[in-house]
């Protein structure tokens, strides 16, 4: 064997199941199916960490935000995500957002300079019957593993379906109608906004209800949507002012292009589009919360008639994909291990959690698991006062089996707080007590 640990998927939770074996020694195969022949419905490249919808790693808020939270302890444990995402940083207000190629070509260069680290580009078709492996292949598992997944589990994968947000080419945006700005103007101008008068957002939302949609085949069609990602046409189903108090709030924007004397930084749009940067350049811009399954010719003329885009240039239309996910607090062990084949971890999305920073996040861990396997040394979860932890007992078995579903990191997850702490304090004493639980636990950490 050439290798101590193999790892299969080269998405954002194996490169850093990678790197967190690579830099501590450990000989590492990691197998990428994208450039050996195959792809995904999803994927544009056969890049390393690529990322295939949104290009946010969202809120970097790590005193009052989980999210945030999982950031800072992550770069903690020395991320080789995080890094690659500093390096990569686009404006975007409080949140944290990348260029995405520049993002994974940080990540894949950082990978190739570890001398144990062999990148291979294969199709693993079967779990290994032996060897230590971390199974990082994400929601999009190819129909030969995931089978013998499923053969391995004796249960049929969970399934929902994930909606991609299209992008926009900026010079093509009609910045005499948009104007800069972020909410409440927290981080700067970071976003470009389009507004829109009540006549212009009635008649949009008709738009969408009417717009001719994806058909779904026989098999897909019970299969649910992530509720943290739903298509912009489905949230319009809810009702008439849903999108109003979701994706496209105007809360906290002054249009400047409205300003009088009464109101010199003008007055909030009935509703608003945003756009966020995409690429480090500034010619990309994605549609935020507009992930949807219109047809992509509806996608272009209902998208053109949101004020400031009636010339709009697509570089990606959105589209929809079926993801996959194990049952893992039945499956899976408080290591990450299949029960029933304790060589086998699994990391990132096929776990059931959801989002970039936490699919990295999990990773991460398995990572570390391994490395402590290998070095014959008890492992000691992060504690579940931290966003690692909470995050990893929530998969390991904190949930409810019979209604388990995808998850980002949130507060719930977490064990209360002193309940004398005052409402308003609650998020910082969630962050506070995570540090300092953090810190103990990596004193430890070998």
């Amino acid at each position: 064997m050439t290798h101590d640990v193999h790892i299969i998927g080269g998405g954002l939770a194996g490169s850093e199941a990678a790197w967190q074996l690579a830099r501590r020694g450990v000989r590492v195969r990691l197998s990428e199916m994208r450039g050996a022949g195959d792809g995904t419905p999803a994927h544009q490249t056969d890049a390393l960490a690529e990322l295939v919808c949104s290009n946010s790693f969202r809120s970097d808020d790590d005193a009052k935000n989980a999210v945030g939270l999982l950031h800072h302890e992550m770069r903690e444990c020395g991320s080789l995500v995080m890094a690659a995402a500093k390096t990569a940083r686009v404006p975007a207000g409080s949140a944290l957002a990348v260029d995405r190629d520049v993002f994974s070509a940080e990540v894949e260069a950082a990978l190739a300079a570890q001398p144990t680290l062999e990148v291979v580009r294969e199709r693993i078709d079967a779990l290994p019957d032996s060897g230590l492996t971390i199974v990082a292949t994400g929601p999009l598992t190819a129909g030969a593993l995931a089978a013998s997944i499923g053969a391995a589990t004796g249960a049929e994968s969970l399934a929902f379906f994930d909606a991609i947000a299209p992008i926009i080419h900026h010079e093509s945006v009609d910045m005499d109608i948009c104007w800069m700005a972020a909410r409440w103007d927290k981080g700067g101008k970071d976003y470009i906004n389009c507004p829109m008068n009540r006549e212009q957002y009635l008649a949009f939302h008709a738009e969408l209800l009417a717009g001719e949609k994806t058909e779904f085949r026989e098999w897909e069609a019970n299969t649910p949507y992530f509720e943290g990602c739903m298509p912009i046409e489905v949230m319009a189903v809810r009702g008439v002012d849903t999108l109003r108090f979701g994706p496209m709030k105007p809360v906290g924007l002054d249009n400047p292009h409205t300003a009088t004397p009464e109101f010199p930084t003008g007055r909030w749009p009935y509703a608003v589009v945003q756009l966020r940067q995409d690429n480090t350049l500034g010619t990309l811009w994605n549609m935020v919360g507009f992930q949807t399954k219109l047809k992509y010719g509806e996608q272009q003329r209902i998208f053109r008639t949101i004020p400031g885009l009636a010339n709009a240039e697509f570089a990606r239309l959105g589209g929809l994909h079926r993801n996959t996910f194990l049952n893992s607090p039945t499956l899976l062990d408080r290591q990450l291990r299949l029960k029933n084949a304790p060589h086998i971890r699994f990391a990132g999305q096929i776990t059931g959690c959801e989002g970039y920073v936490e699919s990295s996040a999990v990773g991460l861990i398995a990572g570390l698991m391994a490395a402590s396997e290998l070095g014959s040394r008890e492992w000691t979860s992060p504690p579940r006062t931290t966003a690692l932890g909470a995050l990893l007992s929530h998969i390991t078995g904190d949930a409810e089996a019979e209604t388990y579903q995808p998850m980002n990191v949130n507060f719930g997850l977490f064990p209360p707080v002193d309940p004398d702490v005052k409402k308003k304090q609650r998020k910082e004493a969630y962050t506070a007590r995570a540090k300092e639980d953090l810190a103990g636990w990596l004193l430890a950490l070998v």
